[in-house]
C-alpha cells in the first residue's frame, strides 16, 4: 500500500513526466484491484485544482476505478465530474469526455445524467480549431454508452 500511496503523491510532482507515470501505475494497478479506490476523495478533490494536468488525472483514476465504487462515491460527485465536459482547458475536456464511457459501464445508474450532459454540452465555448475535435471525442463516447448500454440489456 506505501507504493500506491507514493503514487498518489507524485500525481502532484511538478515534473508533468514523472506525475504522468505515477498516473499510468496507478491506472494499471486500478484495473487488477481495489487497492487505489481508497484515494478516491483524492482524486475528487484533484478536479478543483488551478492545474489542468492534476485536474485531467484525478478524473481519469475515477473512470479507471468506477467498477471498485460500492460506497457510491462518483453518484456524489457526478455533478462535479461532468462539468469538466466544458472544462477551461479543451485537452482536459477532451480526457474528461473520453473517460465516461468507462464510468457509464460500472455505473448503469448515472447513464441518463451522462447522456444528458453530452448532448447538452454548448462547445461553442472553443476555438474553431478545437471545437470538431471535442465534438467527436461527444460523438464517440455517446456511441461507446449506447454500446454498453445495449451490451448489458441484452435478452436471454
Amino acid at each position: 500500500m506505501s507504493n500506491i500511496s507514493e503514487l498518489v503523491n507524485g500525481l502532484f510532482d511538478n515534473n508533468n513526466g514523472a506525475a504522468y507515470e505515477c498516473l499510468k501505475a496507478l491506472i494499471i494497478a486500478s484495473e487488477e484491484d481495489d487497492g487505489v479506490y481508497r484515494f478516491f476523495d483524492t482524486f475528487a478533490d484533484m478536479m478543483d485544482s488551478q492545474n489542468s494536468y492534476i485536474r485531467t488525472r484525478g478524473m481519469l483514476l475515477i473512470s479507471a476505478n468506477a467498477k471498485w465504487d460500492t460506497d457510491c462515491k462518483i453518484d456524489e460527485i457526478i455533478d462535479k465530474y461532468l462539468c469538466h465536459i466544458l472544462d477551461d482547458k479543451p485537452v482536459t475536456a477532451r480526457q474528461c469526455i473520453k473517460a465516461l464511457p468507462n464510468i457509464a459501464k460500472h455505473k448503469p445508474e448515472l447513464v441518463g445524467d451522462i447522456r444528458d450532459a453530452l448532448n447538452n454540452a454548448s462547445l461553442q465555448r472553443y476555438g474553431d480549431s478545437m471545437r470538431p475535435l471535442v465534438f467527436g471525442d461527444v460523438k464517440a463516447a455517446l456511441k461507446r454508452i449506447d454500446g454498453s448500454v445495449s451490451e448489458g440489456s441484452g435478452s436471454a
